[in-house]
């Protein structure tokens, strides 16, 4: 192992095979190790969604306290995402890659082999803060590898797994439980794991950075783990407390605010501080996140009304409506290639900007659904609007890190990841508390609207019905008007954001400089 004081030479690079910067099929191969990795760090804050009930009962809890399945890992991992460019100056990028990678692996093994509620939420808490710095560091280490030239297709291999991920968690998760049972959605995270953690240390020990060490941030460590713990737990349990009429909300809310406006103080004023916010300095940083939070929040937004909608309306089963949702990923894919080509050759800014736009427009257009729309008219925009994806994803990844000085780049994958996660997770608790909101609301006005002389009801009971039943069926028919309408009215808001977010982008100064694959390195 080489001398953590100073990195190794150009001459030692060329005399030792072993040290040697990887080339033509290994060098993608190492990427595929890496998406890997960020694919199941990503596939994992979705794949329980849809198996809770399978796990409370498999283990003698309620549905309510199943839930806390996906909180752990999500608190977890939220905690550690921003704090990977201290553990990565600290210990080293690749050694902390191939550990959290490895127990990653471990703790899914170990989530399977729970007996009891408590023993799955311990093991998903460990999970998740495994899996958190392996988001950001596969892509800087992707970045680390690849010669400037080459980027903007490694960002795209990268860009896919994170957007694809998400909508293949649900679906995965839910046949895995139909065909197997619950354990297995976390023990087939075990072999990739740890085969991907093997061929990681041999494939990219080479690339090792220098170590600093610094003192630890331990006031700065714990406002971290304080507020970010207590704004995950709103998110996630605001809908079932009803938000603000909880006192425990209200009480999270406040330790959230405060601990953040302590942190912010501390951690700009603090010499050697825990995450790097001075990263923010960076005008062209600083306006991809913004773009990248306001749009994938509305991204995930879509994302978790879609299902809600085909099953709780249209019919679909889980599995269905995840067949249906995952068009957007396939096509998605099948761009990634031309997106990857145009970021290293056309502005930055303008591929982001025609992307989102396209995703705001074709949200627009989702906004006029009805009821009576059959499976492929139901998927054609999906399809279209997988083609957007990449476009706004690729090349925004790319321009945010380009922007920040080459040391800081772990530090600002960090951030940009944990702002891309907590705006995901903001845009579910507001999707699922809108979405059943809108949906009593329209429900009451168009009761107040519909047959004020009766004569629908009328026209019910002459088709044979009883008064009873009638009005049943009435209620029926507006209730599904209702949900409908409540799904049209999200999407129009979430088409909105997605514009709002296109013109955000422009904040962002005309990039300079392409990614340096020396980067990635802190």
């Amino acid at each position: 192992m080489r001398s953590a004081s100073t990195p190794p030479s150009t001459s030692a690079l060329a005399s030792d095979p072993a040290s040697a910067p990887l080339s033509g099929g290994t060098l993608w191969f190492a990427a595929i190790v890496l998406a890997a990795a960020n694919f199941i760090a990503v596939l994992d804050m979705t794949i329980a969604n849809v198996s809770v009930p399978n796990i409370a009962g498999g283990l003698s809890a309620t549905t309510s306290q199943g839930t806390w399945v996906i909180t752990s890992y999500a608190v977890a991992e939220a905690i550690t995402v921003p704090l990977t460019g201290w553990l990565a100056a600290r210990f080293g990028p690749v050694r902390v890659f191939v550990m959290a990678m490895a127990g990653f692996g471990l703790f899914s093994a170990l989530c399977g082999f729970a007996t009891s509620l408590g023993m799955l939420v311990f093991a998903r808490v460990c999970q998740g803060l495994a899996g958190g710095p392996l988001m950001p560091l596969s892509q800087t280490l992707l970045l680390r590898i690849f010669p400037p030239r080459m980027a903007p297709a490694a960002t795209g291999l990268w860009a896919m797994t994170t957007l694809v991920a998400p909508v293949l968690g649900p679906i995965l998760g839910g046949w895995l439980c139909d065909e197997l049972s619950w354990p297995w959605i976390f023990y087939i995270n075990l072999p990739i794991a740890l085969v991907c953690a093997m061929l990681a240390w041999k494939l990219l020990k080479r690339y090792e950075s220098p170590l600093e060490r610094t003192p630890i941030d331990r006031v700065g460590l714990g406002l971290l783990v304080l507020w970010v713990g207590a704004l995950q737990v709103m998110l996630d349990e605001g809908k079932d407390l009803d938000w603000f009429a909880s006192p425990l909300i209200i009480g999270l809310g406040v330790v959230a605010a405060v601990g953040f406006a302590a942190f912010l103080i501390w951690e700009l004023h603090e010499a050697h501080p825990i995450v790097d916010l001075r990263v923010f300095r960076h005008r062209g940083f600083s306006a991809s996140v913004l773009t990248i939070s306001l749009a994938f929040a509305a991204f995930f937004g879509a994302n978790v009304l879609t299902p809600l909608w085909l099953q709780n309306l249209m019919g679909y089963t889980a599995s269905e409506a995840g067949k249906a949702t995952a068009w957007t990923g396939v096509f998605a894919v099948l761009v990634a290639p031309l997106a990857a080509g145009l970021s290293a050759k056309v502005d930055p800014r303008r591929l982001v900007f025609g992307g989102v736009l396209w995703l705001g427009i074709i949200t627009l257009w989702r906004s006029v659904a009805d009821t009576g729309m059959d499976y492929w008219q139901i998927a054609l925009p999906l399809m279209v609007m997988g083609l957007g994806l990449p476009f706004f994803f690729v090349p925004l990844t790319g321009l945010a890190l380009a922007s920040v000085d080459e040391p800081e780049m772990a530090s600002a994958a960090g951030l940009m990841n944990f702002l891309r996660t907590v705006s995901g997770a903001f845009a579910t608790s507001l999707v699922n508390t809108a979405w059943e909101d809108q949906t009593t609301r329209n429900h009451a006005e168009l009761v107040g609207l519909s047959d004020g002389d009766g004569s629908l009801l009328a026209l019910i009971q002459q088709g044979g019905q009883a008064a009873d039943g009638a009005l049943q069926s009435l209620d029926q028919l507006i209730n599904a008007q209702s949900v409908m309408l409540a799904t049209n009215q999200l999407m129009l808001a979430t088409g909105v954001a997605f514009i709002i977010a296109a013109f955000a982008i422009w904040l962002a100064p005309k990039p300079t400089r392409q990614v340096d694959p020396a980067a990635g390195g802190h």
